[in-house]
């Protein structure tokens, strides 16, 4: 059997890294940095990591602990359009991969920047307001292959 993206990114520990790696490009991107004006949850970042790793074939930590994808969804939503902050986001994605340390492996690389640009899109789905959401999304899971299931957006 297959090991999973959550595997291949280094389990919980290689996608904290990622997380943090991801963060901090973005409080340093003077478009993205506005998204994180207003303050973060004080265990933004291990909740991050969480739902990472669950969407990465790892363990429902997240679902279990903290929401489904309804609860992320709303939020990000209400924020209006926001299409250049979504792209750089990505960009400080990509480039948190080397700042992470993830394997220099192409699919996997690969995979991780088509997921993330799939679940930015997912986060801006519902610009005008967090009760635009449906109820009871479940967490899409992402493989090697793409979605294993539907994101709610």
């Amino acid at each position: 059997m297959e090991r999973s993206v959550y595997d291949a990114a280094g389990g919980s520990a290689g996608l904290t890294r990622l997380a943090a790696a991801w963060h901090e490009r973005c409080l340093a991107d003077p478009v993205v940095s506005h998204a994180f004006s207003h303050g973060v949850h004080p265990e933004h970042l291990e909740r991050l990591a969480a739902y990472w790793a669950q969407a990465l074939g790892g363990p429902a930590g997240y679902t279990a602990a903290i929401g489904d994808h309804s609860h992320v969804l709303r939020l990000h939503a209400g924020n209006g359009e926001h299409e250049e902050m979504d792209q750089r986001a990505q960009r400080c994605f990509a480039l948190a991969l080397d700042d992470a340390g993830m394997p220099d492996d192409p699919r996997l690389r690969r995979t991780l920047t088509e997921w993330f640009a799939r679940m930015t899109a997912a986060m801006a789905a519902y610009p005008r307001s967090p009760g635009d959401v449906p109820d009871d999304l479940p967490l899409p899971v992402w493989s090697w292959s793409g979605p294993v299931t539907a994101p709610g957006g």
